[in-house]
């Protein structure tokens, strides 16, 4: 994370992340293809799509949905090795999006995190294959053998698969294209949100909750939190980076409100402090960002 990124972090919230954030990439290095030999040409064919997918996936990133999903499993009394799978899959999910965002025919952009996008870097073709690759994958990923219930495994699969499609993030990235920059309302923003940033991050919620064996109950709970939760931190992000000026003042408002809510549920549950934490990160991050 950057300097603005980890602003409001406590040292305790930094290092949980930061040992989360080592064990999905761990644990998703192990679930991707593996690198080909070191080669004097440049790999073609199924080799280029691997390492293509490898680049995408590995590229950096904060790991915020699958830590979401982690610590969504300990607040509901389960271990994290019961969702690691759930939480390398969701962000299989996330980078494929990213990937099929980049192409010209999405947002067109050349760069992320300071690399060349993957269109760029492996060629328009492979891009759009390793997005389609990557989602794939991480339905396998998703279902690998650990110590959960197959009925949690099914409502896994109906979570990520409702919240990634056009109820969520493609349906959010639909209306992002067909609306633009230009939006001036906020209810209207906050729709794009919900989908396209909040349907990752609810199943992110209601993934860990299921890993867990956590009651219907407590499911939804999380579920609501991950989608809160994912409005608060696009809006704290539309703060840090400059966009959408005009709707600042109320964005922040709503970004108070949504941060309520979360602490709110999480607060609820025995093991949720570190969802509380991450919650009031945000909230800490988008009132110092609009200060500046």
């Amino acid at each position: 994370m950057s300097s603005r990124e980890t602003t409001g972090l406590s040292p305790d919230l930094t290092t949980y992340l930061h040992q989360r954030r080592q064990a999905v990439d761990a644990a998703l290095e192990a679930f991707l293809p593996p690198a080909a030999p070191t080669a004097t040409t440049s790999p073609t064919g199924l080799a280029a799509i691997h390492e293509a997918m490898r680049y995408a996936v590995l590229l950096g990133g904060k790991r915020m949905r699958p830590i979401i999903t982690l610590a969504a499993c300990e607040a509901a009394g389960g271990r994290t090795e019961q969702a690691m799978p759930a939480a390398c899959a969701l962000e299989l999910v996330h980078a494929y999006s990213l990937v099929h965002d980049d192409l010209p025919a999405m947002d067109d952009d050349a760069e992320r995190r300071g690399r060349p996008t993957v269109h760029v870097a492996f060629g328009e073709a492979t891009a759009v294959l390793v997005g389609d690759a990557l989602l794939t994958q991480a339905f396998e990923v998703l279902t690998a053998p650990r110590d959960v219930t197959a009925d949690a495994l099914v409502g896994c699969v109906r979570r990520l698969a409702h919240h990634a499609g056009t109820d969520g993030m493609v349906g959010g990235q639909g209306l992002d294209l067909a609306w633009g920059q230009g939006i001036d309302q906020l209810e209207r923003l906050e729709r794009v949100h919900a989908l396209k940033t909040g349907g990752l991050y609810a199943a992110a919620g209601a993934m860990g909750a299921l890993c867990s064996g956590a009651s219907t109950a407590v499911v939804n709970q999380l579920e609501r939190y991950g989608l809160a939760f994912g409005i608060a931190f696009q809006h704290a992000d539309d703060v840090l980076d400059g966009d959408q000026i005009a709707l600042r003042e109320q964005a922040l408002v709503r970004v108070d409100q949504l941060v309520d809510e979360c602490m709110t549920i999480a607060g609820s549950l025995a093991g949720g402090e570190p969802l509380v934490a991450i919650a009031k990160w945000v909230q800490t991050r988008a009132h110092n960002a609009i200060d500046d």
